[in-house]
């Protein structure tokens, strides 16, 4: 990211607390504003308390609630109306790029193919990429 540019608000939601401090390390070493959520409930209660994520990275497989149940309810509510969406997942099913498109999810990463510096540059690369498929019709 330039200097000159505001820095973008990424929200990562994961129940992995390793995980999650390794993704935040790499997108503060971009310049990325980070907030992190454990969990999904987590992710819930900081969305309805007024974070305004500009792209959020949601895990898959989670307790309580997947990221496409998350993903949907963030959606339904519009709780993060401009944010582009980014699926977690050590999954690579065929069904979930379904269900990821039939979301509206704008990218997709599988965690055991990606190292987090792949992820911040998957990131940016879709943030460059213009306005959100996550929007409403």
């Amino acid at each position: 990211m330039e200097a000159n540019q505001t820095a973008k608000k990424i929200f990562i939601v994961d129940d992995d607390k390793l995980l999650l401090e390794m993704y935040t390390l790499k997108f503060k070493e971009k310049g990325f504003e980070v907030t992190q959520a454990f969990g999904s409930i987590d992710a819930l209660r900081k969305l309805k308390g007024g974070i305004i994520p500009d792209v959020m990275l949601l895990d898959v497989v989670a307790p309580t609630m997947d990221g496409f149940e998350l993903f949907a309810l963030i959606k339904n509510e519009k709780l993060a109306p401009n944010a582009k969406a980014i699926v977690l997942s050590n999954l690579g099913q065929p069904a979930l790029a379904e269900k990821e498109r039939a979301l509206g999810v704008n990218g997709y990463v599988v965690k055991a193919s990606a190292n987090p510096s792949e992820v911040v540059e998957k990131v940016i690369t879709i943030l460059a990429e213009g306005e959100p498929l996550a929007r409403e019709d």
